[in-house]
């Protein structure tokens, strides 16, 4: 994230962020399917974003093995928060049956952390690469695969209700 586009792209990600949390700490029904339409949207961001950032390395550079290496083990990162954060949820069963929940003060602690993470592995990809767009590009499916596990485990938890 770098000059002009970088300043774009920080408020972008910190309204992204912000919204991601703002949802966590919600009180809402554990639905079967979840908030498909968000995850879908992170997802192809993530796919796409991540697809631009490494023909933005090759067009200049060659893409080594370093890069994709410290990619792939922040996308692991990403679920390992999830599952982290999934134990966080709040989860209970309210009125008429409806199975809800709410993050906590913890969830919101893991979610910062997670994005903090995930921005000095991004600055370390851009820095190996010499080109300062696939790390920070990946945020979004660094979200889409974070947000998806731990979603999956809070349905599983909330069906063994």
């Amino acid at each position: 994230m770098h000059g002009v586009n970088g300043g774009a792209a920080f408020v972008i990600l910190v309204v992204v962020v912000g919204l991601v949390i703002r949802q966590q700490l919600r009180t809402r029904p554990v639905r079967r399917i979840g908030s498909l339409v968000a995850l879908g949207a992170l997802g192809v961001l993530g796919v796409a974003g991540t697809a631009f950032g490494v023909l933005s390395v090759v067009k200049d550079h060659a893409l080594t093995a370093l890069p994709v290496i410290l990619l792939v083990v922040s996308l692991a990162v990403a679920a390992g928060f999830g599952v982290v954060r999934a134990r966080t949820v709040r989860i209970w069963r309210g009125p008429q049956g409806v199975v809800l929940r709410k993050g906590t003060v913890a969830t919101t602690g893991l979610w910062l952390a997670s994005v903090g993470v995930h921005l000095g592995l991004g600055l370390w990809i851009d820095h190996v690469t010499g080109v300062g767009v696939l790390g920070a590009v990946s945020l979004y499916a660094y979200l889409a695969i974070g947000l998806g596990t731990q979603n999956l485990l809070v349905r599983s938890r909330a069906a063994a209700l």
